[in-house]
């Protein structure tokens, strides 16, 4: 007989069926821990970059659907609101480019007079939304969202 139990979870396998009764809530206490450092992982990701990326306001990740997965925003922008916009732009441009065959889109650029909305593309997982204000080096900038998206694609996938 084996025994595994901590403080959210107690595993006693004494007979194969048991074994089998046992080992689906222990894998989804499993999973659930390990969405929850993903997450806090991504937020550090996240608070990093806006913090260490001179001229940046916020960021959001946000999945395909539109929910945010995690954000460093301005405290007047609505998280939610702001995540379906973020992966309705991506979708509308990646069809926008396909339709114009463009090829795959890199990223889309929003940019008015306060400054900048860039969304690219993380995986089939996720997207990011990065606000730059209008004195911002675009070409540093693009830098940075690559290196931003190459440390939070294989926290996603």
């Amino acid at each position: 007989m084996f025994l595994i139990a901590d403080k959210t979870a107690k595993l006693s396998i004494d007979s194969p069926t048991n074994l089998l009764a046992n080992i689906q809530p222990a894998l989804a206490i499993i999973t659930e821990e390990e969405s929850m450092i993903n997450i806090s992982m991504l937020q550090e990701v996240l608070q990093n970059f806006v913090s260490g990326t001179s001229n940046i306001q916020g960021a959001a990740l946000v999945s395909p659907d539109g929910l945010a997965l995690a954000s460093v925003l301005p405290a007047e922008m609505d998280e939610d609101r702001t995540a379906a916009m973020s992966a309705a732009m991506l979708s509308l441009g990646e069809r926008i480019g396909s339709e114009l065959v463009r090829g795959t889109i890199d990223r889309i650029v929003v940019e008015g007079e306060k400054g900048f909305g860039i969304v690219v593309s993380c995986g089939p997982d996720a997207v990011l939304l990065v606000l730059a204000n209008a004195a911002v080096k675009q070409g540093l900038l693009f830098l940075e969202i690559k290196r931003a998206v190459a440390q939070i694609a294989p926290l996603i996938s």
